[in-house]
Parts: C-alpha cells; structure tokens; sequence
C-alpha cells in the first residue's frame, strides 16, 4: 500500500535536494521567483488586513486575519516563488556539504532584496486600488497603527518574535513537503502559518508589506485624522514611519528569522533526520 505521505527523512533529503536547486538558480530566474514570493506573501497581508481591520477584539481580529494570510505560502508552493524566511532551511544543504555557505548567503541576500521589490509593487497596486478607504478610511488608519507598532518594535522583541515566527514559517514548508497531495498540503501549511499571525510573531517579508503600507498611508491626510481619532496617534508617534523605522524593524527580525529557520529548525531536523546522522 502507498504511503499517504513522506517521512521526516525523506522531507530532510527532499529539502536538501530542493536547497541545491535554489541556491543554483541563474539570477534572472532567481529574482524573478524572489518577486512573486514577496508580491504572494503581500497579498496575503494585504486581504488579511482588510478582514480584520474593524474587529476590536484582538484575539479575534488576529484569528480573522490567520485564516485569510496562509493564502500568501499556498501561492508560493503551488504557483512559484522563493521566500526568504523558508529558503534559510537551504542551511540543511549546507550543514550536508552540498553546497557552500557563501551559496546560502548569495541566494538569502539576493531573494530578501526580491522579496522586497514584489512587496513594494502590491503596496502600492493596493494604495492606489483604494483598498484602504474600507470602512470611512478605517482600514488607512489600521494600516498605520500596525506599522507604527512594527517600527518602534525593541531589537530584543524583533529578533525573538522572528524566531518564533519562522520556527512555525519552515514547519509549515516541511509539512507541507511531507504531504503527497495537494489537499494535504493546504492543511499543513495552513496551521502553522494561521499559528505564526494568531500569535502576532515577526516576519521580515510580511512586513516588507505592512511597514510601507503604513507609511504610504500616513501621507494621507484622511487616514492620518482617522488614525488620530480610532487609535490617538500623534504626531510625533508619526515620524517613526520613515526608512530608519522600516529598518528598526527589518534588521532584528531578519536575524531572528534567520535563527528560527536555521539553528531551531533546520539543525535538529538535519541532525535527527539527515541519512549521513544515522
């Protein structure tokens, strides 16, 4: 009888062999997926935000916006695309001695700028579309809130919250690559990535989304009054919405999610489960 699916030491090899086609990609090739992950995973925060904007309970309104973001993972995993926050399982490929650390760095480096270019496009497909005029211009004051309390994050909530965050990212890539078929996959990937927004945890490509969202709204008059009056942001609060704010963010959450994917991920799955450990 067929197995229903595939053991965590085939998903290892499986992994292991799919780093070495990532880190190998021609570059065009590579920025172009790198483009539709980050324009995916956009997506994906773009209708969740729009679902859960109006819902006070925050308990709630995060279980709203869960159901809606893993949409953003399954475009990736049926369609195409490389994300930076599960290509750090590529370190599998490295720890093997497939392929260099330097191949690691290269392809990580090269995917987060990609991701960023395809969240910037749907920032701003999303902006002009008039999606944040939803509810009086609620849904433009929303959009600041989250991003302002994304960039005023402290380094030592960025990089644990991005831990937890792509330790439930990579689980839900590994599930997924241990299912056979598609229903299967849905499901694996949906828990553990409704988990990761339910919890509120850091992701470095998600927030390529959120942030300049934020900021883009916040020259907005409009949603900027509605911020003022939902949410009492002030003005000073405001300034925080810049570049330097976006990278306050951006660098201990990459760490982080750098960490969960490698060292709490990636390195007891290959010690546990790579053939060469046995």
């Amino acid at each position: 009888m067929e197995k229903l699916f595939n053991s965590p030491e085939e998903v290892v090899e499986g992994n292991i062999c799919g780093g070495e086609k990532k880190v190998s990609l021609p570059l065009f090739k590579m920025i172009l997926l790198g483009i539709m992950a980050g324009a995916f995973i956009a997506l994906g925060g773009a209708t969740s935000s729009t679902a859960a904007h109006a819902v006070e309970n925050v308990g709630i309104s995060r279980f709203v916006a869960g159901a809606i973001f893993p949409v953003g993972l399954m475009l990736i995993t049926f369609i195409g695309g490389e994300l930076f926050t599960g290509n750090c399982l590529t370190a599998m490929g490295a720890m093997d001695h497939r392929f260099s650390w330097s191949k690691v760095a290269r392809d990580l480096c090269i995917i987060w700028i990609s991701n960023l270019i395809g969240a910037l496009i749907i920032v701003e497909l999303t902006y002009y579309s008039g999606n944040l005029d939803y509810s009086g211009g609620l849904l433009g004051a929303y959009s600041i809130k989250v991003a302002l309390s994304k960039a005023t994050i402290t380094p030592i909530k960025g990089i644990t919250s991005g831990i937890l965050c792509n330790i439930l990212v990579c689980a839900a890539i590994l599930m997924g690559a241990a299912s056979k078929d598609i229903s299967g996959k849905v499901w694996a990937i949906f828990f553990p990535i409704m988990a990761f927004v339910v919890g509120g945890f850091e992701h470095c490509v998600a927030n390529m989304f959120y942030i300049p969202m934020g900021i883009l709204a916040s020259t907005n008059e409009s949603y900027v009054s509605k911020a003022t009056e939902a949410y009492g942001i002030t003005a000073e609060q405001l300034a925080n919405l810049s570049v330097g704010g976006f990278f306050t963010n951006q660098i201990p959450v990459t760490i982080g999610n750098i960490l969960g994917g490698m060292v709490f991920v990636g390195l007891p799955c290959y010690m546990a489960h790579c053939k060469k450990n046995k």
